[in-house]
């Protein structure tokens, strides 16, 4: 940030007096920060250098930074606009949702779209292998191999997608950017275990968005399977089985064992045929999708699957994706048979873009050849990040308060460097990454990036002393024996919520451990035995609650608290005891250096030294990426 006031000399420069309002977001790029201001860039650039400040046209300014350079320049500034985001108008969000709402006039039926979602540890990721296998089944192959995240499968002769994402927070991370990818989901829920959190979690997003669903009740061959427990459960939240006379449509299944599948593709046609002009669409119109996945591949370049959400996608298409463009050079369905078509709903991998889009992001097939080059041409220094240069977006501007608490000892970190398979993996780690916040700890991710680790990163970990973490990828053997002679952490996962379990209990052992007190009762002193330096034996009647050996006292005399003292012996009727309840005497050997009195009431206590968690305060300090 710029901190030197403006002079005369700069207002001279800019050759005007402060008498012109502009209006400024909270972020502006310095291209079009000139522009607004009606000056070159390079006087913008210079001005910048000159208060220590090297950026490009290009990159961003914050607001207090823009405001006072417009206040050098001669301008007064009012915050306001929205933050400038580099979309392709022609895949503007809300002209999608229109489009795909005109084509349910159309009078063709394209097949349901279906996520599933639930508890990681309830058999999701097996249920869809299950469901992937009764496709298998009918091949004369007898076996295919899953080309990409997303498959189809036939049922009573009609065809279903089903996405295979990384999780709920990849799902999310789609509906954020507002694409409407699926028309019913699966909710999975373990019948030996119930619903935990994580299923609450998948349930509320499901039902924000207004997606009719199942729920499958998974694991009914276990011995511990309680169904109706899982039913009662379902109740309890306004969730009512219909066999309960509710509206909630429930499978019993066993994914493991591939019974109840069937049937739950049944319900899965049946609850798509609810709203059937949901499914009607026009296959004869360029194509439009959403990208689900997202990656670089050394022989192939950028690679991503794409859903089909209305008309035709062809070999040969010239297609946008954000601010990616390129045209389509191959597509391979999820058999990873080739393609020369694709229709809605049909989820098929493809090649041909200059970069690899963003997860989200929605396709377009652009047939105004002419208006597409000038768009790239014109968004070519102006892009928001694609899914290479998001890995190495520089990081924000820290205020003064942030690079205070940062440097405030009592806020560890656990440092992290994260490397995944897709973009979308990474996309959902982070976003899950970013519910694990707490006032005294924090995580920070100093590098993210695709593909497997290797020796750089290694370094990198020695560098900022963090723990390298990868997702669907393996450490090179260089890695590893980098790792080894560097004393570097490496942990690699295949699913999601274990990853962020690794993480949550790195950032909870740098938590200080709670002491917690505990009252237990009041006892009466009646008699005073013996009397020692240190130690003596009293007599005394419970009138609250209990005691116990080894309990603390608080020495209360007269309502005014002279002492403390420790249990160390408990007796009644001569006999040491576990303890003494209220309205019974007994006799004590109490440590002590104040002497007590007749009449002495001695409140007793525990203290219990407990692991704290990161649910155990309100969150207030927010992860730094």
């Amino acid at each position: 940030m710029i901190t030197n006031p403006p002079t005369e000399k700069t207002v001279e420069q800019a050759g005007e007096q402060p008498q012109f309002t502009i209006t400024i977001p909270d972020t502006i790029v310095i291209k079009d920060f000139a522009a607004k201001l009606n000056k070159p860039v390079t006087s913008v650039v210079a001005e910048l250098m000159r208060n220590g400040i090297m950026l490009s046209m290009n990159e961003k300014i914050d607001f207090d930074t823009a405001a006072i350079l417009a206040e050098d320049f001669g301008f007064n500034v009012e915050r306001g606009g929205k933050v400038e985001e580099i979309y392709d108008p022609t895949v503007d969000l809300e002209k999608l949702r229109e489009l795909l709402k005109q084509d349910q006039q159309g009078t063709e039926s394209r097949p349901p779209v279906v996520v599933v979602m639930g508890h990681v540890d309830h058999g999701k990721t097996t249920l869809l292998d299950a469901i992937r296998k009764t496709e298998v089944a009918k091949s004369e192959a007898g076996g295919i191999t899953q080309a990409i995240g997303a498959y189809q499968v036939t049922v009573k002769d009609r065809k279903v997608t089903f996405i295979d994402t990384p999780g709920h927070e990849a799902f999310s991370a789609m509906r954020s950017r507002g694409a409407n990818v699926a028309d019913v989901a699966i909710l999975v829920v373990a019948a030996d275990d119930g619903l935990k959190l994580q299923t609450h979690e998948a349930l509320e997003m499901i039902q924000k968005v207004g997606l009719p669903f199942i729920v499958a009740i998974n694991k009914v061959d276990k011995p511990d399977a309680n169904t109706q427990k899982v039913k009662t459960e379902l109740t309890e939240i306004g969730l009512v089985p219909e066999e309960y006379g509710g509206k909630t449509v429930v499978a019993e299944i066993s994914a493991k064992l591939q019974t109840g599948i069937e049937a739950l593709l049944d319900m899965v046609l049946l609850v798509s045929d609810l709203n059937p002009e949901k499914l009607r669409t026009v296959t004869e119109k360029p194509a439009i999708g959403t990208i689900i996945e997202s990656h670089i591949d050394k022989g192939a370049g950028a690679v991503a699957t794409v859903l089909i959400q209305s008309g035709t996608l062809r070999i040969g298409d010239l297609v946008t994706a954000g601010i990616v463009h390129g045209k389509i050079r191959s597509m391979k369905d999820w058999k990873g048979e080739g393609q020369t078509t694709a229709d809605p709903s049909a989820p098929v991998q493809i090649l041909g873009l200059k970069e690899a889009p963003v997860v989200g992001d929605v396709l377009q097939v652009q047939t105004d050849h002419k208006t597409l080059r000038e768009r790239v041409k014109e968004h070519a220094l102006r892009k928001r990040p694609t899914a290479v240069n998001l890995l190495n977006v520089a990081k924000p501007e820290k205020s003064a308060e942030d690079e205070e608490e940062e440097e405030k000892p009592e806020m560890h970190s656990v440092k992290l460097i994260l490397k995944t398979d897709t973009l979308g993996s990474q996309e959902a780690i982070v976003a899950a990454l970013q519910k694990l916040q707490h006032p005294e700890v924090r995580w920070q991710l100093v590098k993210k990036g695709l593909g497997n680790i290797n020796e750089t990163d290694v370094l990198e970990a020695v560098d900022h002393e963090a723990v390298v973490y990868g997702f669907n990828v393996k450490a090179i053997p260089g890695a590893m024996q980098a790792a080894k002679e560097k004393t570097v952490t490496i942990e690699t996962y295949e699913v999601i919520y274990h990853l962020i379990n690794s993480v949550t209990q790195r950032l909870e052992d740098l938590l200080e451990p709670e002491v917690i007190q505990e009252d237990l009762g009041t006892l009466q002193v009646l008699a005073i035995f013996t009397r020692g330096k240190a130690r003596m034996i009293v007599g005394g009647r419970v009138i609250r609650g209990k005691v116990t050996p080894r309990a603390s006292l608080r020495i209360m005399r007269k309502g005014i608290e002279v002492g403390t003292a420790t249990i160390e012996q408990l007796q009644a009727n001569k006999k040491d005891v576990p303890e003494v309840l209220n309205g019974h005497e007994c006799g004590m050997k109490v440590k002590t250096t104040i002497p007590l009195e007749v009449g002495d009431q001695l409140e007793a206590f525990i203290h219990d030294v407990r692991k704290r968690k990161l649910t155990d305060r309100t969150f207030q300090q927010t992860a730094s990426t």
